[in-house]
């Protein structure tokens, strides 16, 4: 006996237009829109950025000192030296009519509030060290460890099987006393803070005797050996 498929082709039509009747909404009363929507536009928030606390100290600048501004170039002489530096855009220094300097932001952006407190930071650096002068001390410590002056030398004994030579840079001076005491003096800050680290370097103090080259005012942090441990 054959069996008619009209009611099996009548069923999917149904089922068809139910879904799609569900899916466009027409079930329900309603129709969904193909438009297209436009994108929703984002807010950006302004960043206020607070002044720096070192960047706005003014720098006092002494009667012996000579002071040339030209734009974002300054230069510094006084009676140990000259030095010059170039303020990045982020930055400018102002002269007032006593003399004082003051390193203002002239954007307000992150990056100009760390540079307002580091430039003012060298700023007056250079100040004081072409007026008075820095200096940065090291200590030898360990049996034969010493220090000599050859000349414009620096000639250190440090348990290598060769002695280390350096040579000193022009702008500096250094200081021996009692062959393990070594003073390096200048107008230049980062100029004696690099080579004071160069020296250092050769021999970092090591933890369990202190042996090395330290700074004359750094803490060496001590550690118990094996043998302490043991009762």
């Amino acid at each position: 006996m054959a069996v008619s498929s009209t009611p099996c082709l009548h069923h999917r039509s149904l089922i068809a237009n139910n879904f799609r009747s569900t899916f466009l909404g027409e079930k329900n009363g309603f129709t969904i829109s193909t438009m297209p929507v436009s994108h929703t536009g984002i807010l950006r928030k302004t960043i206020e950025c607070k002044e720096s606390r070192i960047g706005k100290q003014p720098i006092q600048v002494p009667s012996n000192v000579n002071i040339t501004l030209q734009g974002q170039d300054l230069k510094v002489k006084g009676p140990l030296g000259e030095l010059s530096i170039i303020y990045p855009r982020e930055v400018k220094i102002e002269r007032e009519d006593s003399g004082i300097l003051r390193v203002k932001k002239a954007l307000e952006t992150r990056r100009a509030n760390q540079m307002h407190g580091l430039f003012r930071t060298l700023t007056d650096n250079m100040v004081v060290g072409v007026s008075k002068g820095f200096e940065k001390k090291l200590q030898l410590v360990g049996v034969g460890y010493r220090a000599m002056l050859e000349g414009k030398d620096l000639v250190l004994n440090l348990g290598f099987s060769h002695p280390v030579i350096m040579a000193i840079p022009e702008g500096l001076q250094v200081k021996v006393e009692e062959n393990t005491r070594i003073t390096v003096s200048g107008y230049d800050k980062c100029a004696i803070g690099q080579f004071a680290a160069s020296i250092r370097q050769w021999r970092p103090p090591e933890p369990y005797k202190g042996k090395g080259v330290k700074y004359a005012d750094e803490i060496v942090r001590r550690k118990e050996g094996k043998a302490g441990k043991k009762k």
